[in-house]
């Protein structure tokens, strides 16, 4: 039995297993890994930020969301604590006694991270993060040059998104700082065969291929197909004379609130308000002015909670507002209303990061009961999603009907 120096402290961090060593020691100093489920994602990206902080280095830890980060936040501070000289819970930054630092970044606040350096940083469930690559090349990239970092994305693939297209540089022989890797579920050898069997077994098949194999399926979600093909146009500062329009408003109070506006005429989103942490009469200003500027036929708006006060007061002062009460099939209907328009490709949206994101993202849920249920994954927005599918529903309401679009 080895004796152990007296002021010494042991840190304890999990061995990562083959797999796993073998991207630590790749040379590439940008790794874009697509992981499947249970596959270590977690663990490895702990081990990289925490050796980097016990070695005296600043690292820096980031994530889609705050919901997102708790469980990497608590896990961080669990592992460096006994070496911690100071831990500040509400900045999420901890110091070491070695002299290293780790601080942990929500992606859904602008511009984090600036006048930082660090020596790594990870960018965890780099998947669902809305306009990771205006992160990353805005904000997150810069933090890396004093120091000459490295960088870590790891995320379970969600359909052929940002993640994909940087995964996509990790695939280019020719750019020697970017490598990306694929580890199914498989790779993770404490993971029982037999477990993997009966989770094939019981699985829809692209599920299993994006949830265990990791692949980038095209429009994984299953939800809305052709996205990106439909999100095309930029916005349109002025109403265009002769043009009819109609808006979706999704409210939110903690969250953000949504106002999607679409141009009846040419069949084409036309503008896109979204802001958050805006009192209530803001919220009712920023609507009436859009209101005043697009004079839209109609304007269909979520009722439930802080909404229905918010559209009542609309009501009263005149503006053509109907409420919307969400339930699970009203929900239904109004998304699966806006899938077929994206399907039959009737529709064009704007090229706005955070709706793309939010699309690509949004899940349905086959319930016990044989109804579905749509949302976005856990720690993920929905509000552009609504907003929009809000907005076609008032297209209806008008007696607009969408033709194709050549």
């Amino acid at each position: 039995m080895s004796a152990v120096a007296k002021n010494t402290v042991q840190i304890f961090l999990p061995k990562p297993h083959k797999a796993q060593q073998a991207i630590i020691e790749s040379e590439a100093r940008f790794k874009v890994l697509a992981w499947g489920r249970r596959t270590g994602k977690s663990v490895l990206e702990i081990d990289r930020v925490c050796q980097t902080a016990l070695y005296g280095f600043p690292a820096g830890w980031f994530a889609p969301s705050y919901k997102l980060l708790a469980d990497a936040w608590r896990n961080l501070c669990t592992a460096l604590r006994p070496v911690a000289a100071r831990i500040n819970e509400s900045e999420h930054r901890i110091e070491l006694v070695t002299g290293g630092v780790v601080e942990a970044w929500s992606l859904d606040s602008p511009d984090p991270a600036r006048g930082r350096k660090y020596k790594r940083i990870v960018v965890d469930e780099a998947a669902l993060v809305p306009r990771l690559e205006e992160a990353w090349w805005g904000a997150i990239r810069p933090t890396l040059t004093d120091l000459r970092g490295d960088a870590w994305f790891g995320s379970t693939p969600k359909g052929r998104n940002a993640f994909w297209r940087l995964w996509q540089l990790g695939q280019n022989p020719d750019d020697p700082e970017w490598r990306s890797w694929r580890l199914p579920t498989s790779a993770n050898p404490y993971i029982p065969s037999t477990e993997l069997t009966a989770a094939k077994a019981s699985s829809p098949e692209r599920f299993w291929l994006q949830e265990y194999e990791a692949q980038f399926l095209e429009d994984a979600g299953g939800v809305f197909r052709h996205v990106l093909e439909a999100s095309v146009l930029e916005p349109q500062q002025e109403p265009i004379e002769g043009h009819q329009y109609a808006f979706g408003v999704d409210w939110g109070k903690s969250d953000f609130t949504c106002v999607s506006v679409l141009d009846m005429t040419m069949n084409e989103q036309a503008y896109l308000d979204r802001f958050n942490r805006v009192d209530y009469a803001i919220q009712v200003g920023r609507l009436k002015a859009l209101c005043e500027r697009f004079k839209p036929i109609t304007v269909i708006a979520e009722r439930n909670s802080l909404g229905e006060p918010l559209t009542e007061q609309l009501v009263r002062e005149g503006l053509p507002v109907q409420p919307f009460l969400t339930t699970n099939a009203t929900k239904a209907q109004a998304i699966d209303t806006l899938a077929l328009a994206l399907e039959r490709n009737e529709i064009r949206l704007l090229n706005d990061p955070v709706q793309i994101n939010e699309l690509e993202a949004f899940e349905a849920e086959r319930l016990p009961s044989g109804l579905t249920r749509y949302a976005a994954p856990e720690g993920v927005h929905d509000d552009t999603v609504m907003a929009l599918a809000l907005a076609l529903q008032a297209v209806r309401q008008a007696g607009q009907y969408f033709l194709v679009v050549g």
